[in-house]
């Protein structure tokens, strides 16, 4: 027998599948050149040559005259099949030991592990040797019972439903209580802004009986301190803390039990403050029996929760709308195949169903009409028009007859079909779809690591700055009180000037936290 090497090449530049064709029948004329495969997707040729004849350099200037771009892969290792499966039967170390040893003398078997507490095995086998199903057979034969790990198909970590659901529960409640408050807020400027309207602090005064009623209404004391305005506020605002912001207090405990700051901390840092911060100041305001009432923040938190939790509303529509498509694709594949046994003149001996994945390469599989076709392959025998939409997006049946190659995941319409396996498992143009379009959605573009990088340093920045400028504004207050009173308009003479500082610095950093707060905005 003359000696035969394997080797990879990586092809770039095929378009579709008469590329391929065009590169196999080309190399098959070849000297020193057994067979060769390509898949598409995955752009690699498999060639197995005589390397008495031809060297992997040769083969891949061959194709290079082709037209395509072409370079051998160093590390054939690529090539190995991977097999977990689980055997029943085992009692002790030597049952462990007796399989170990009867696979590694299997020819084509290159790796096995068995483990004993869990009834696993994983084998590592050379395709062209050797299949799952003859790795199964040696098992049987050695007395176990044994079965495939059963792969999830369902794909069920590519769905979105319920942090939409969640995101959705979010915005809406945010969104209910976040309306009056917001009439509330705005009712007041405009009162605020009219001549004829009293100062919001200066009820007591003489303009204050010109003031329109209901005016009047929302600054009426209900006990010392506490008006009718801030009360609402407060009750409206309460309910969006415990149940708009229950997700956003989750997420930034887990980000800072693990010492790392996100947009979930600087979201609850922002309204926990606002909303404490004003809860504080009504307490006090009550306590000292306050004939003003104090300037509050419980406008704060829900207006924030509302913007925030449409955007991640938004993100995860969008995300489940790409997963979606990859789960449709997932479940195209086909899950059980027909393997038949040919005699001479091809004629069928026997068949019988089995897993997709214990199909190996050159198994002869049987597709009847209105069936998937489990692997990719090339026909030996029967007519048929096959519809490929699904993967190629050609609206119309294509014909298929002897020596046609079919994909993995396309329909059988009128005939029966025999194929010979060529790409089977993770080989087959459907599973390289669908690992393209996660590995696309899993890889990041360099300016998105950049990005990530930065928002680490972009929660600590911004908290340092509010604090900054609450100290800045503290001392500013302490030693020029003018440029306060020059900034904070509508205090009243009756609060100590200190208090009227402390007010206005809490004020300002506390907005320098919420207007950072959309994380996005600012990295952007």
């Amino acid at each position: 027998t003359k000696t035969v090497s394997k080797c990879y090449v990586q092809v770039t530049g095929m378009t579709c599948a008469s590329c391929v064709a065009n590169i196999e029948r080309n190399l098959r004329r070849e000297d020193g050149i057994h067979s060769i495969l390509v898949a598409l997707m995955a752009g690699k040729a498999e060639v197995r040559y005589n390397p008495a004849v031809i060297h992997p350099s040769a083969i891949a200037e061959l194709i290079r005259e082709l037209g395509f771009g072409a370079t051998v892969l160093e590390n054939c290792g690529e090539g190995d099949g991977v097999l977990e499966l689980v055997v029943r039967g085992m009692t002790c170390a030597s049952c462990v030991h007796k399989i170990e040893s009867t696979l590694m003398k299997t020819n084509g078997v290159l790796y096995c592990s068995v483990a004993l507490a869990t009834n696993k095995a994983h084998i590592k086998y050379d395709p062209e040797a050797v299949g799952p199903r003859d790795v199964i057979q040696v098992i049987k034969d050695l007395g176990f019972t044994t079965s495939l790990v059963k792969k999830d198909r369902s794909a069920s970590h590519l769905d979105h439903k319920q942090e939409i659901r969640q995101w959705k529960r979010s915005f809406v409640v945010s969104f209910v209580f976040c309306i009056p408050v917001m009439g509330l807020m705005i009712y007041m400027m405009v009162m605020n802004s009219h001549p004829s309207a009293a100062p919001a602090h200066h009820n007591a005064s003489s303009e204050g009986r010109e003031a329109p009623h209901s005016f009047m209404l929302l600054d009426y004391q209900l006990l010392p301190g506490l008006s009718v305005m801030n009360l609402l506020s407060f009750l409206l605002c309460v309910p969006v803390q415990v149940f708009g912001g229950w997700h956003f207090y989750i997420q930034a405990y887990r980000a800072l039990k693990h010492s790392t700051a996100n947009m979930d901390v600087l979201v609850v840092l922002a309204t926990s403050i606002a909303f404490l911060y004003s809860f504080i100041i009504l307490l006090v305001a009550m306590a000292e029996k306050a004939k003003v009432n104090p300037v509050t923040f419980f406008d704060t938190p829900p207006m924030l929760f509302v913007f925030i939790s449409l955007g991640r509303w938004l993100e995860h529509v969008a995300k489940g709308k790409t997963s979606e498509a990859l789960a449709r694709l997932i479940s195209l594949q086909a899950t059980e195949a027909t393997i038949v046994t040919l005699g001479p003149d091809n004629v069928l001996l026997s068949e019988e169903q089995v897993d997709v994945e214990l199909v190996q390469r050159g198994d002869i599989v049987k597709v009847v009409p209105g069936g998937k076709f489990p692997v990719d392959g090339r026909v030996i025998e029967g007519h048929s028009m096959v519809d490929e939409s699904l993967i190629t997006g050609e609206a119309m049946p294509v014909t298929k007859k002897p020596g046609n190659t079919v994909i993995a995941g396309s329909i059988n319409q009128n005939g029966s079909l025999l194929i010979s396996a060529t790409h089977v498992g993770a080989d087959t143009t459907l599973s390289q779809i669908v690992k393209l379009v996660e590995e696309a959605q899993t890889s990041k573009a360099p300016i998105q690591q950049f990005a990530d990088k930065l928002s680490g340093y972009f929660v600590p920045f911004i908290v340092a700055v509010s604090v900054v400028t609450l100290l800045a504004w503290i001392i500013i207050g302490f030693v020029d009180f003018e440029i306060v009173e020059k900034y904070f308009l509508g205090y009243s003479e009756s609060i100590s000037w200190a208090e009227v500082t402390i007010r206005f610095a809490f004020q300002a950093s506390i907005t320098v936290l919420c207007i950072a707060c959309p994380c996005s905005l600012g990295l952007a």
